[in-house]
């Protein structure tokens, strides 16, 4: 399993949270999605041969929220 923090500054609210669960967690391969609304990260542990990161920031976008930045491993609590 790989682990990603994706960040996204359009994340404000707690709708924005249940949109990217949703749409991030029916990704076959993602089996966790936590959102972290401040400071607007969204930590993905998934599994890289069943998706790509790629797919992932594709699916973000189509929900309305850009990824401007990736880094590996889990965001700060």
């Amino acid at each position: 399993m790989d682990t990603v923090t994706l960040t996204a500054p359009d994340i404000s609210c707690e709708h924005c949270q249940r949109a990217i669960e949703q749409a991030v967690g029916a990704l076959p391969g993602v089996t966790s999605v936590t959102v972290h609304i401040e400071p607007k990260q969204v930590t993905v542990v998934f599994d890289p041969t069943a998706v790509s990161l790629e797919r992932i920031k594709v699916v973000m976008e189509e929900e309305g929220y850009p990824v401007t930045a990736v880094t590996a491993g889990s965001a700060p609590r």
